[in-house]
């Protein structure tokens, strides 16, 4: 083979390069680094695939730690879920490297890296998938659907119709049987006979918008109830509960029929919505970039699209990394 022949590394080779810059990031001992020189000598793909390697490593170190951090509670969660013994902490040292590589291994292979997705879906009777809105039909013929990447769990007992919503976003149209029907949301709730309505988890608490009809809304047990009726919204976390506001709530659930709709929403915000419709990881690592504000309405079925739009008006950096990362600064 000439010196200038282009050498293409298969998807095993890309990994197996990944997965030594790991290894020698973490302490590697004599042996690993005398088997690392073989491999690496062995196929002038090794060399080209770990070259390659190298630059995603310089560009994703940083996002990499992010996603890290981000999961390493859940994913002791979820070892806890599944009755596994406690482990040590995950993350300390050059460990948090190897974590890293890790993560964006996980990442490649399209998969993601996110246990809190599994341990909510442990205890979920419906969920559905990134990207996909899905309706479902109660026991009492009241309807629930399910933004993308959203977990609820029910139980119809004890004379009351109760759903847990443990990720994401619900919107229900609820049948009036009689029974209370109570979304619980973090340490709130939202309590209805019959009416439409969502509850959309949030970063510290939860949000709850009214189509039509009305919703008794409290941010703790012991909170005091706040009734809202049709186009009004309010939001609660941590066990306090914000003043109601009316908003155009046909617009803030417009994503039922696929469109996402802003009004001076931070760009950190958007992006936490994106990531719902995305089969991969999306990650902002610019403070500065995440106050932005936004606005508009954009189709959810493309999560890149959108990104291409705002890039276009913000003007930040975006960056794909084996193609189920994406990484804006």
């Amino acid at each position: 083979m000439n010196s200038t022949d282009t050498v293409t590394p298969t998807p095993a080779q890309e990994q197996e390069a990944l997965a030594w810059l790991s290894l020698l990031h973490d302490r590697p001992s004599a042996g690993d680094q005398l088997t690392f020189s073989q491999w690496l000598h062995a196929d002038q793909a090794h060399a080209e695939a770990y070259a390659q390697a190298q630059v995603i490593w310089e560009l994703s170190e940083g996002p990499a730690r992010t996603l890290a951090d981000e999961e390493a509670q859940a994913l002791q969660g979820y070892l806890n879920a599944i009755d596994r013994p406690r482990r040590s902490p995950l993350l300390r040292g050059a460990g948090a490297l190897a974590m890293a590589a890790c993560l964006l291994l996980m990442v490649s292979l399209g998969t993601g890296w996110q246990p809190q997705r599994w341990v909510d879906d442990l205890g979920a009777d419906y969920v559905s998938a990134p990207g996909e809105i899905r309706t479902v039909t109660l026991a009492d013929q009241s309807q629930v659907t399910l933004d993308a990447d959203s977990a609820i769990a029910v139980d119809f007992s004890h004379g009351e119709r109760h759903v847990h919503l443990r990720r994401g976003a619900g919107f229900f149209s609820v049948t009036h049987t009689g029974e209370p029907f109570v979304v619980a949301a973090e340490k709130g709730q939202a309590r209805v006979l019959g009416t439409q309505f969502e509850v959309r988890l949030q970063p510290h608490g939860a949000q709850v918008t009214v189509l039509s009809g009305r919703v008794g809304v409290t941010a703790n047990p012991q909170g005091e109830q706040q009734i809202l009726t049709a186009g009004q919204q309010v939001a609660y976390g941590e066990g306090t509960a914000e003043k109601l506001h009316p908003v155009d709530s046909e617009a803030q659930l417009a994503w039922r029929q696929g469109w996402l709709t802003y009004y001076k929403s931070t760009l950190a915000d958007v992006v936490a919505d994106l990531r719902r419709y995305y089969p991969g990881r999306i990650v902002l690592l610019n403070d500065e970039l995440a106050v932005r504000k936004v606005s508009g309405s954009f189709p959810s079925k493309d999560p890149q699209a959108i990104l291409n739009s705002l890039q276009g008006v913000l003007g930040f950096e975006q960056h794909q990394v084996l193609g189920h990362l994406i990484i804006l600064r």
